[in-house]
Order: structure tokens, then C-alpha cells, then sequence
């Protein structure tokens, strides 16, 4: 019997089943669409941004330093994008606090 294929998670930024972030708003995904994601991948480890204020050297903030260290790489790899202060990557940068 062919197994039945699964709908991919819908990349809506608008409307009322909104996944992602708008560009203007930080681009990335929202918290209902992490939800949904793990819905669909049970044992999924994804959590949203860290957008907050964090102490240094606790979990979240380990992880903040690790997003942008990885998005640094992203800069470097798409110089265009790097240079659009208006792009996704910029915008997510901006948005988990990335000097």
C-alpha cells in the first residue's frame, strides 16, 4: 500500500495561519508555527527566537552566540544579502540581537 504523502508546513506570513515572520517583523518563525513543526516531527528540538534579555552563560544565551556565529557564516556566503539591510538575514540578525 503507497504511503500517503504529508503536507509540508505551510510558509504563510500573513493571515491567521501565519508560520513565519514577515521580513519587516524580524523574519524567522512564530511561535505557532513551531508549534505545528514539532506537531508534524515529534521529538523535534526547534524553539523560537531568543529576543529577551538573557544572563550571561545560560542556555539561551549560549544559544543566541551560537545563531549568530552560524548567521555570521551566512553573511560571509551571501554577500548580497549581507549588504540589504531589508533582507531575511539581516532582519532575523537584528531580531535575536547580533552586533
Amino acid at each position: 500500500m503507497p504511503r500517503k504523502k504529508e503536507k509540508p508546513i505551510r510558509k504563510t506570513t500573513t493571515g491567521k495561519g501565519a508560520n513565519y515572520r514577515k521580513t519587516e517583523s524580524g523574519a524567522g518563525m512564530t511561535a505557532k508555527g513551531v508549534r505545528a513543526y514539532k506537531k508534524k516531527n515529534p521529538g523535534s528540538k526547534l524553539k523560537t527566537a531568543v529576543t529577551g534579555k538573557v544572563k550571561a552563560g545560560s542556555k539561551p544565551a549560549k544559544r543566541r552566540k551560537s545563531y549568530c556565529a552560524r548567521s555570521e557564516g551566512q553573511m560571509k556566503k551571501f554577500p548580497k544579502a549581507a549588504k540589504d539591510p531589508k533582507s531575511r538575514l539581516r532582519q532575523a540578525r537584528k531580531r535575536w540581537k547580533c552586533s
